[in-house]
């Protein structure tokens, strides 16, 4: 009988983006095409442990429901930590949907993609348990505090691998599908008129989320940090606000990064959503985005089906 060949999908990092993964993974497993290796960066990390976990479904509902309140409640606001948010909420939540298990129980070889904070090396989490690989692949420098691994300080893996192709590769793909959640952004952006306004990185955040934000400041400080508070949320009237700065910044560098990494290293199928009006922090655009992910295999499953 003939070999089949193992299929790697290189779920790639995009923040909010990073629900289409969802719809993608349900797209592929209508056609019949169902991964045998799954590797993650950033948030492409979260969905796929949820796959490897078989938790997408709850994941998916969860996303469903998910309003501006609920993503406020995972936002433990701390200051100390390296960052503006501790993250223990999020990895509560994954343990609440049972993705918490260790990864090397899973049914599927897996792989979260983090960078080390000191060195800037690439580090492949492929032990322990699930949740806690996913926390220190979503660690975003200046949102996320850094996750003590060991004996090193681990952040996003989007900095280094947005799309782990070579990942795959390494832990035995044949066929590698990749996903770029950042392909059309800055194509579009550069496209865009000169007196096109800048899209808006992140909707506007709730006051309870300002609140906790001022809490953390020191009691004498604190009605000068809600002023700060309230304008790093807002667009400046001339120009991007903070928010705008870092989610644009940050989608320059993976756009950069990622354009370098497969072009060294490319798939054999490329899936590339079209994201670009859905922003950094908008999670509770899920619905948009899990359509816009099965729309995009359904578009490519003529490449797709040349290799697979």
């Amino acid at each position: 009988m003939a070999h089949r060949p193992r299929i790697g999908i290189a779920l790639g990092s995009g923040s909010a983006r990073g629900w289409s993964h969802i719809g993608i993974l349900e797209a592929l497993q209508k056609a019949g095409i169902e991964p045998d290796i799954v590797c993650g960066s950033s948030f492409g990390a979260v969905v796929g442990a949820a796959y490897v976990t078989n938790q997408l479904p709850a994941l998916k509902t969860f996303a469903e429901a998910l309003t501006w309140r609920e993503i406020v409640s995972l936002l433990d606001v701390g200051l100390s930590g390296g960052g503006l948010i501790n993250g223990n909420e999020i990895v509560s939540l994954l343990s609440k949907l049972n993705i918490d298990q260790p990864i090397e129980e899973c049914a599927k070889p897996f792989a979260a993609i983090a960078t080390d904070l000191e060195t800037g090396r690439e580090i492949w989490l492929r032990e322990g348990p699930i949740n806690q690989a996913v926390r220190a692949s979503i660690a975003l420098p200046g949102l996320l505090s850094p996750v003590r691994h060991g004996d090193r300080w681990l952040v996003d893996g989007g900095l280094v691998n947005p799309v782990p192709v070579s990942v795959c590769r390494a832990l035995g793909a044949d066929i590698v599908i990749a996903v770029d959640l950042n392909g059309d952004i800055m194509e579009r952006r550069f496209k865009a008129a000169p007196a096109e306004p800048i899209v808006n990185a992140t909707a506007p955040m709730p006051p309870e989320f300002l609140r906790r934000l001022v809490e953390q400041v020191p009691a004498g400080m604190r009605n000068q940090a809600a002023v700060i508070a309230s304008r790093l949320m807002e667009s400046a009237p001339t120009g991007p606000g903070y928010f705008d700065v870092l989610a644009n910044s940050i989608n320059i560098m993976q756009d950069q990064i990622t354009r370098s990494r497969l072009a060294g290293e490319p798939p054999h199928a490329m899936l590339v959503p079209r994201l670009r009006h859905i922003g950094l922090m908008e999670f509770h655009r899920a619905g948009e985005a899990m359509a816009e992910g099965y729309t995009c295999v359904e578009q490519a499953m003529p490449a797709l089906r040349k290799y697979i």
